[in-house]
Parts: C-alpha cells; sequence; structure tokens
C-alpha cells in the first residue's frame, strides 16, 4: 500500500509541475504586476479553452498532492 500511495504522490507532482509549467503567464514582468493587479482582482479576465483547463488540472494536481502527502506521511511512520 505505501509504495502504491508513493507512486500516486509521484504522479500528482510530476503532474502538477507540468501543469504549471504549461500555463501562459498572466502579467507582463513587473509593470504587469502594478498595472493589471486591478484588472485581475475585478475579474475582467475569465479563462477560456486551454487555460481554464490547465487551471482545473493545476487545482486538482495539487489537492491530490496534499491529500497524498499527508497520507504518505501517516503510513510511513
Amino acid at each position: 500500500m505505501e509504495v502504491f500511495l508513493t507512486i500516486l504522490l509521484v504522479i500528482a507532482a510530476l503532474g502538477l509541475i507540468a501543469t504549471v509549467l504549461l500555463q501562459s503567464g498572466k502579467s507582463a514582468g513587473l509593470s504587469g504586476s502594478i498595472a493589471g493587479g486591478a484588472e485581475q482582482l475585478m475579474g475582467k479576465q475569465k479563462a477560456r479553452g486551454l487555460d481554464a483547463l490547465l487551471s482545473k488540472l493545476t487545482v486538482t494536481f495539487a489537492v491530490s498532492f496534499m491529500i497524498l502527502a499527508v497520507l504518505v506521511a501517516f503510513i510511513v511512520k
């Protein structure tokens, strides 16, 4: 069981890394973070298509990674 959960944890970690790296940047450097911050908070930019899918996959992989990390920590102990 420990080996199976560890393999799932590695798959979740690699999936999380891949989805984060595949996402497009949301701002154009420092000026984008200062000027574009209000746009992001007001919700003018909605993710569509591939960006929306990658965002949902990132959340899924992150949640599964956290749950599996806790499970592996308890089982190994």
